[in-house]
């Protein structure tokens, strides 16, 4: 269906439009129990939601939209394992992964088997070389795991084991490598030994160019310092739906890990793809990741839309973007622990609603997905906040912060939490002329004071929310990110598209296998267009 033409939302136009201007300042001293009234709470976290730019009939309207979208219906047939991926043909489960039990999603159509089976071949894995006793080539345990992925095979796991170090086994060290520079595989191996280093090759159909070359480079390093291809069996594991490749690369068979097609790869850290991050925190830590995100499941599954988090988190950005014209987001983490939150956040959110075309194939008659930015908070106040506070855009703003901290030092959390609140406060109230002028009228003759006056002076009015967590454990964080996960579902329902493929980067993934070989064969880039001939062209002579 076409959401614009739809009864809901031409009522939240007329709404839009109807509503004179309110300034935030003005919503908070209308109603004194406004933050109580727009905010929820689940299992630790608190979801703020106050300070966006809506009043009480707003979200009303709002969830109307999602029921005219028909959201429970596309929620009843995810978690009945439809092929809700149409143009792929495949279903969607990944919440099968967090699933504690069988059967699921239906009796004739259980996967839980499968995943129950997987995880307890990851957990035997990740116990024998966390108890030191799994054993290289040359007899010597294992001490550090390289995990050899891209996208989803790379991002995932690693915002969560950076997220959740501070319970990381101290005699092990977990690597990522995802980048084809050698800049960041080449160092990394001249730190390690060989004969106490294990390969995990992240790639669901064992090609992905940027993977294979990677292991490829890895697996040549580990043959020329052991001097026998039979060492490779010792120490590389795969994560994959092609087993066959794996073995062809000199993987053992009890060394494959399965891949499903009914897992997306940004969707897939709770399955074979997080083999590395439980190796770092271990099996019981993945298991209460994973009952996190299982909780937020069956809230999302359960609850009416009001309190609904995903789905009010959804519908807030809805808002925001369809009817206030924003054009980015900006997620910003309070917390040190979540630096690789934002990374993540980009390609669940963009690589799954970045589209302009419905899942029924014809153009979208709105705008979808936003950009979604960001660093951590405490850094970006002295970089890019202001533009956020007098840049004169738009741009709404995810905070997250952890009440507790999992490194305390004497005074820090409490300056870090300050310094949170303090930020989305001012984006919400700005500063007046009259205020500024008060404040300045302390210190400056008048002359001086119409001079600065105009710089002082804050418009506020920036909408934002708030997601305050008790504390960063795997059980929470596992619950924050099957939150923006389920986000994202119900956006892409409204928007009318599929959350679920990803044709952009195949498109990418073939034009860079077309250029490859005229990197070194100028007869090969005649066909190609005259841009990328000069480009390649100055390669050459400088590769040379």
């Amino acid at each position: 269906m076409n959401i614009t033409a739809s009864t809901a939302w031409k009522a939240i136009e007329a709404h839009r439009l109807s509503s004179s201007p309110v300034h935030l300042r003005e919503m908070f001293a209308r109603d004194p129990g406004r933050a109580n009234a727009l905010s929820l709470s689940f299992d630790g976290i608190l979801f703020d939601f106050s300070k966006q730019r809506i009043d009480s009939t707003t979200l009303p309207l709002l969830t109307a939209l999602a029921r005219e979208a028909r959201l429970a219906e596309w929620t009843d047939r995810m978690f009945a394992g439809e092929r809700i991926n149409a143009s792929e043909d495949r279903a969607v489960l990944h919440v099968a992964l967090r699933r504690s039990a069988g059967p699921f999603p239906a009796g004739n159509l259980d996967v839980m088997s499968e995943v129950l089976a997987t995880r307890q071949r990851m957990a035997a894995f990740a116990d024998t070389i966390r108890s030191g006793n799994a054993l290289g080539f040359t007899g010597m345990p294992i001490r550090n795991v390289v995990n050899i992925g891209i996208g989803g095979s790379d991002l995932g796991p690693k915002m969560v084991g950076y997220a959740l170090r501070s319970m990381s086994h101290p005699a092990l060290g977990v690597h990522y490598v995802s980048n084809l520079d050698g800049a960041q595989l080449a160092p990394l191996l001249q730190t390690l030994d060989p004969r106490t280093t294990l390969f995990l090759v992240a790639s669901k159909t064992f090609t992905t160019q940027e993977t294979m070359l990677n292991a490829q480079t890895a697996r040549d390093w580990l043959v020329a310092n052991l001097g026998d291809a039979a060492a490779v069996a010792n120490h590389f594991a795969a994560l994959t739906a092609k087993p066959e490749r794996a073995v062809e690369f000199g993987i053992r068979p009890d060394a494959v890990f399965p891949l499903w097609d009914w897992v997306g790869g940004r969707f897939s850290l709770w399955s074979a793809v997080g083999l590395a991050l439980m190796i770092a925190i271990g099996p019981h830590a993945f298991a209460d990741l994973l009952a996190g995100a299982q909780r937020m499941d069956e809230h999302f599954r359960s609850t009416p839309y009001e309190r609904n988090l995903p789905v009010v988190m959804a519908l807030i950005g809805i808002w925001n973007t369809n009817f206030l014209g924003a054009t980015s987001n900006a997620v910003l983490p309070y917390n040190e622990s979540l630096k690789y939150f934002p990374s993540f956040l980009q390609q669940l959110e963009m690589e799954s609603n970045g589209k302009s075309v419905g899942i029924d194939g014809q153009p979208l008659a709105c705008a979808a997905n936003p950009i979604v930015w960001g660093e951590l908070g405490n850094n970006g106040q002295h970089a890019f906040f202001q533009l956020l506070h007098q840049g004169g855009r738009l741009v709404p703003c995810d905070f997250i912060a952890a009440v507790r901290s999992d490194y305390p030092l004497p005074g820090h959390q409490e300056a870090l939490l300050a310094n949170c609140f303090a930020q989305s406060a001012a984006l919400a109230f700005g500063k007046t002329v009259d205020e500024a002028r008060s404040e300045l009228s302390r210190t400056l003759q008048p002359a001086a004071l119409a001079e600065l006056l105009p710089h002082k002076v804050f418009p506020g009015n920036q909408p934002s929310s708030t997601l305050l967590l008790s504390r960063l454990d795997p059980h929470t964080l596992g619950a924050l990110v099957a939150l923006y996960e389920h986000k994202v579902f119900v956006q892409g329902v409204i928007w009318g598209l599929n959350s679920f493929d990803q044709w952009g980067v195949e498109l990418g993934k073939a034009v860079a296998n077309s250029i490859l070989p005229a990197i070194t064969n100028a007869a090969l880039a005649e066909k190609l267009d005259v841009s990328t001939q000069q480009l390649l062209a100055f390669s050459r002579q400088h590769l040379a």
